[in-house]
């Protein structure tokens, strides 16, 4: 009858330890803000849609995890993740030193360069006289507003905004001078569509990590190794076989992952 017991009990703590180590994350809510195209975005049908979205979607996969999407606005999305009402960003947050101070990052799943775009009749201006006294719009809390910041200071005026469509929209008013963001959503977001007709890059690619990080990664909440390892570990998968590739040629004509 002890022997039965002992062996019951052994039993029951090999699943526990099994589940601890193997199972315990079943499933995933992801936080994302679905204002971010081609990154992350509402489609016509209502759905998230966009790279993030995929990728996402990719990575629970390739980890057996089921997965959930919860949207929040950009200025909430970290306390959001703090406040557990999700359990990971992917958002294209960049891994910057002080984000990395209120959450954990996983390593990098893509990584551009940022830019800036100004009406084609001001660049020569521009170019001659500098920027000093121009507005420059941002999308309040990401990289490009910390370069904007670094790089021209007090000489110009930084204007934030919710999101990076309402800073575009204020560019093509003429509200603002210029917007500085990720190329990317500048170029497919912006210069590609009707809107952006007159307009273009103005300057240099910028990818000082000092200003705007290591790249874009998963966000997890601090001491969350066991999901920060699970996505990792899940990173590695689809850069190995394939799905990353299909991913990235679905969305863009160029590698956007960036140097290894």
């Amino acid at each position: 009858m002890k022997r039965g017991i002992l062996l019951t009990v052994l039993l029951v703590l090999a699943i526990s330890v099994q589940g601890l180590f193997a199972g315990d994350i079943q499933k995933v809510r992801i936080g994302t803000e679905g204002a971010y195209p081609p990154f992350n975005y509402i489609d016509n049908n209502g759905d998230l849609a966009g790279f993030d979205i995929d990728i996402a979607k990719a990575l629970c996969e390739a980890a057996g995890v089921e997965y959930e999407f919860v949207t929040q606005d950009w200025d909430g999305i970290i306390p959001g993740l703090i406040a557990k009402k999700y359990d990971c960003i992917i958002a294209s947050m960049s891994i910057t030193a002080e984000r990395d101070k209120k959450v954990d990052f996983t390593k990098k799943y893509y990584q551009t360069p940022v830019r800036c775009v100004a009406s084609e009749d001001d660049q020569l201006d521009f170019f001659i006289n500098g920027i000093e006294g121009k507005t420059i719009g941002v999308q309040r809390g990401v990289v490009g507003a910390n370069l904007a910041r670094a790089k021209f200071g007090d000489s110009v005026k930084i204007k934030a905004y919710a999101t990076q469509d309402e800073a575009n929209m204020d560019l093509a008013s003429g509200r603002v001078d210029m917007v500085c963001a990720d190329s990317v959503i500048l170029q497919t977001g912006f210069l590609d569509t009707e809107e952006g007709e007159g307009f273009q890059f103005f300057g240099p690619s910028f990818r000082d990590p000092k200003y705007l990080g290591k790249g874009i990664g998963i966000a997890v909440r601090e001491g969350d190794d066991d999901l920060r390892k699970l996505f990792n570990d899940a990173i590695d998968k689809i850069r190995e076989n394939g799905t990353y590739k299909e991913i990235n040629n679905k969305h863009f004509d160029f590698d956007v992952y960036g140097a290894e």
